[in-house]
């Protein structure tokens, strides 16, 4: 994992989750694509977690993928930096039901590393990376939206 020119955007995990019997279109994993071959992220990992019937789980990452039924994720093939393990696995493992799937993807924002590396030139610290979940600017936003219907 090396920074161009010394530059290294801030860095995100996503876990998406498929429920037993999830349609799983395929339509999400060409999305991605799109935006990793414009620049804008740089994927790191993609690790996997099934989860069995009885409650069993294993967590691998993104290698020999044809064989493991992924799908169209596994266009990321080899995406694999080692920052994700057995602990992640668990974790995720715990968050979905029995018979459910999910993919972690640790990804690099890197249309901010220009930014970040400008801000290091002229003495910034980058101190936090914050997220509002989707659905609290949702909510926030169909509040707001009341409120102004209201008046």
């Amino acid at each position: 994992m090396e920074a161009h020119n010394g530059e290294l955007g801030p860095v995100d995990i996503a876990v998406i989750a498929y429920p037993a019997g999830a349609p799983m279109t395929g339509e999400a994993a060409p999305l991605l694509v799109d935006l990793v071959e414009r620049g804008i992220i740089r994927v790191l990992d993609a690790f996997f977690v099934q989860k069995d019937e009885d409650g069993t789980f294993h967590g691998f990452d993104a290698r020999d993928l044809d064989e493991k039924g992924i799908g169209d994720f596994a266009v990321f093939e080899g995406a694999s930096s080692g920052l994700l393990g057995d602990e992640d696995a668990e974790k995720v493992a715990e968050a979905i039901e029995p018979g459910a799937a999910a993919v972690m993807l640790v990804y690099e924002n890197r249309w901010a590393a220009p930014f970040i590396a400008a801000v290091r030139r002229n003495g910034g610290v980058p101190v936090a990376f914050d997220r509002i979940p989707a659905q609290t600017l949702i909510d926030t936003l169909d509040g707001l939206e009341a409120v102004e219907e209201a008046s």
